[in-house]
């Protein structure tokens, strides 16, 4: 899906979004961050920064410029432990004495299946985690991160990266990676977990919500439109994947190049990653089979039954 050319916000400006909420755009724009980082700076009096984002001494500034002479920082808080989200949490703290809040280090919330696959590291994985990581204060699905003029709820939405969280804000939620507007999420094994992310789609689906705030890009203004269209995007690689099986077996680049054929190279690695992460979840199913042990070359056929 092709990024909306109308957003293109001041990178560095603190722009306000609605009342009590701006967003800082960092100075990390890439294929895979869109503009760059939103960092989020949430209340009136105590502020909450949702992702302070990557290591920039001059997106420090900027945020630290952004707190009135009435305000303070209350609560920093890290959505998931990628490097462009979580790094710079540190060193706003020690600028303001706040609390480091989010749900654990960079291997906490990982399922079963890919604690197994990350010990055996035969999978690859590990882009752009933030491996140091270590929050103040961990904190727990469902609890209500409440001050002042502010509330939010923590909602776990492991897929993109098992410590993932989003965070529900009366009837807007903070998505970071895991829904937004200009592109699909990576998930990438170990780290990501598409069983897990298509669970975490079902649970953000049961809820009416107004809008969107993610991690890159625009505000999404009809999150359910959203949400349904990346588990039918999800759904129908899916489908693809099982088709190009029926004829063939084959590895997890090889269906890649054959599906993502208008991906441009600099984002195939990652569709690759993807269609690793389709094949696991399949695997878990029970609807397709592999050579040997698990690993990144492994090559996968459908599972008949017997």
């Amino acid at each position: 899906m092709l990024p909306p050319d109308d957003f293109d916000p001041p990178v560095g400006h603190a722009e306000t979004l609605e009342t009590g909420l701006r967003r800082i755009v960092a100075p990390n724009p890439s294929p895979m961050t869109y503009r760059g980082t939103n960092t989020y700076l949430l209340g009136e009096t105590a502020l909450a920064v949702i992702d302070p984002g990557p290591i920039s001494d001059s997106h420090l500034t900027k945020i630290l410029d952004a707190v009135g002479p009435e305000q303070h920082i209350s609560h920093i808080i890290v959505t998931h432990t990628h490097l462009d989200h979580s790094p710079l949490a540190r060193a706003l703290s020690d600028a303001t004495s706040a609390p480091v809040l989010a749900f654990g280090a960079a291997d906490a919330g990982r399922s079963a299946v890919m604690q197994q696959l990350a010990a055996a590291g035969t999978v690859g994985g590990g882009e752009g985690i933030d491996s140091d990581f270590m929050p103040d204060i961990l904190l727990e699905d469902g609890e209500l991160i409440t001050h002042a003029d502010w509330q939010l709820e923590v909602i776990h939405t492991p897929g993109h990266i098992g410590n993932h969280i989003s965070l529900g804000w009366g009837d807007a939620c903070f998505t970071a990676d895991h829904v937004m507007g200009w592109a699909s999420s990576l998930v990438s094994p170990p780290d990501g977990d598409l069983t897990d992310f298509m669970a975490s789609c079902t649970r953000l689906q049961a809820r009416n919500w107004r809008v969107f705030f993610p991690g890159h890009g625009a505000p999404v203004d009809d999150p359910a439109a959203r949400l349904n269209w990346l588990v039918s995007h999800r759904l129908s690689r899916e489908a693809s994947i099982l088709e190009l099986l029926e004829n063939t077996p084959a590895t997890a680049s090889e269906l890649a190049q054959t599906i993502y054929t208008t991906t441009p190279p600099a984002l195939l690695g990652a569709a690759i990653r993807n269609v690793l992460a389709h094949l696991i979840d399949l695997k878990g199913r029970n609807q397709v089979t592999h050579d040997g042990p698990l690993h990144e070359t492994a090559i996968f056929s459908l599972k008949h039954p017997s």
